[in-house]
């Protein structure tokens, strides 16, 4: 018979605030608001946030609305603005660009995936681009945004949006919408790290002298893992050889135009630049390999791509793409920065602590801990990090560019067996092969293949069987009642500055 937990956790204390830490306790805030497990947060005000992580993706969103946070409030208390993906400039070849939106591809046409129909229309000879029947990449191309219930029984009805915000203000809403939960938030810097006889973490100690004792310790400590590597010595699974950049430079500008509703990523000699615009001002980046580029040619390669005049000084951050070896190690789950790092490409940085906390939650233990049910978790995380590190490498591992040392080796490098077997796959005959909770779905392989210039040497031969002049039909309807229909809803200025527009800052 099923009994009552026997030995249940009392006492979870997050080590870091920032986005990481701030997320975690308003989840698991929300969960145990009505119980008696008691949540500490201990944050140094001394300690600055990385705050990189501007741009997201949908699944966050959903998050944000599973806690009853108001979307509206949210976005003015983030200075956010929306996102229906991400625009890529140079990164086949310079001079060209392509867009990766979220959401899903035109429809099935009798019964055929619509990416195989659109494969046949170019075997025919017709040139229209796949993104003409993405209604994320139109309303980007056009510069407009949409109420969803406004674009229901249209070709918007299911398109999908992310935001852009400030992540130091997505810390301090957090804070508050947690304490008002419950959780007990704690000023200071923690000195040292105490561990009980087998091994566990037992406590923290403040340079206060205050020692925190926890049942469990989740670790939002940043690059420096206090306590899932400098305690518990967990290890680091390095992916620099499919990943070279190693370094970020980083500036705010003032805006000086409307923020268009897309993220820019531009490839550079040594890496690329984003271009990531909020409300009132935009967040502005070059992630590049330091063995091809010095920090001041950095800065000097940012400076020259900004927009509008600065609002910080540029600094620099240096990194290690990969991943812990154990997330989850005794009695310390670690997220945000302490459990890896992947470069910002895909906007994949909070969508990681959202989905890792998911999972522990779905996992939750209590003070026994099964070791299968630990080893379990740490596969799952490092298949969704393996997953998310195969499709960053696909945007560098098929570069056409040769202008520059950086490119030359992106074009040559080794790449993840993996990977490796998608694309083989995928050149066949436009096939993917699907994993469980994949994060990016077919829309996303389509896109970026097609962006640089990866097709597959045929489409499915049962598209021959289909009528091709009612299929041109259907796909020419298709496209010109999605740009109609694109073309009657507001900028997206106009739209930010009716519903939802958010204060200048100071």
């Amino acid at each position: 018979m099923m009994q009552p937990t026997q030995d249940p956790i009392k006492k979870i204390v997050i080590v870091g605030g920032g986005t990481a830490g701030w997320i975690a306790a308003a989840t698991l805030g929300n969960i145990f608001k009505q119980s008696a497990l008691t949540i500490e947060l201990v944050e140094s005000d001394e300690i600055g946030i990385i705050g990189v992580g501007e741009a997201t993706i949908p699944p966050f969103l959903a998050s944000i609305r599973s806690l009853g946070i108001d979307e509206v409030e949210f976005i003015q208390a983030t200075q956010a603005s929306f996102k229906w993906g991400i625009k890529f400039e140079d990164w086949r070849q310079l001079g060209e660009s392509y867009f990766h939106p979220f959401g899903s591809l035109g429809r099935p046409i009798d019964g055929h995936d619509f990416y195989q129909c659109w494969l046949k229309s170019q075997a025919e000879g017709d040139q229209t681009p796949l993104m003409a029947h993405s209604p994320e990449a139109m309303l980007a191309e056009q510069g407009r945004f949409f109420l969803p219930f406004n674009a229901m029984q249209t070709p918007l009805a299911k398109a999908q949006y992310a935001l852009h915000l400030d992540s130091a203000l997505v810390g301090k809403y957090l804070r508050k919408f947690a304490e008002n939960l419950g959780v007990i938030r704690i000023e200071g810097k923690v000195e040292r790290v105490e561990t009980t006889a087998s091994g566990d973490i037992d406590r923290v100690i403040l340079a206060s002298g205050q020692a925190l004792q926890g049942d469990f310790f989740i670790d939002c400590s940043g690059f420096k893992g206090l306590l899932i590597e400098q305690t518990l010595q967990s290890g680091y699974e390095d992916w620099s050889e499919y990943l070279p950049c190693n370094r970020a430079m980083t500036v705010q500008t003032d805006n000086v135009v409307a923020p268009p509703p897309y993220t820019v990523a531009t490839a550079r000699d040594a890496g690329w630049t984003w271009r990531i615009p909020l409300q009132h001002r935009t967040g502005n980046g070059y992630v590049f390999c330091d063995k091809f580029c010095s920090d001041q040619q950095a800065i000097d390669t940012l400076l020259s791509s900004v927009q509008g005049p600065l609002l910080t000084e540029p600094r620099v951050i240096p990194f290690v793409t990969g991943i812990r070896k154990k997330v989850w190690n005794r009695n310390c789950l670690a997220l945000g920065l302490a459990q890896g790092f992947l470069e910002p490409l895909e906007s994949t940085a909070i969508h990681l602590v959202s989905k890792t906390l998911a999972l522990f939650v779905r996992m939750f233990p209590d003070n026994k801990r099964d070791q299968i049910q630990i080893d379990e978790f740490n596969r799952r995380v490092l298949a969704d990090y393996q997953e998310i590190r195969d499709f960053l490498v696909l945007h560098y591992c098929t570069t056409q560019r040769s202008d520059s040392p950086f490119w030359r080796y992106c074009a040559t490098m080794p790449i993840p067996a993996s990977l490796r077997q998608k694309i083989d796959f995928f050149t066949v005959g436009g096939g993917l092969i699907p994993g469980v909770e994949e994060l990016f779905q077919p829309t996303s392989w389509y896109a970026v293949c097609t962006g640089m210039g990866l097709l597959p040497r045929r489409y499915n031969p049962t598209l021959d069987a289909l009528n091709y002049h009612k299929l041109q039909l259907s796909l020419q309807s298709g496209q010109q009642v999605l740009i109609q229909v694109v073309q009657q809803q507001p900028t997206h200025a106009a739209f930010l500055q009716q519903y939802c527009p958010a204060p200048k800052p100071n």
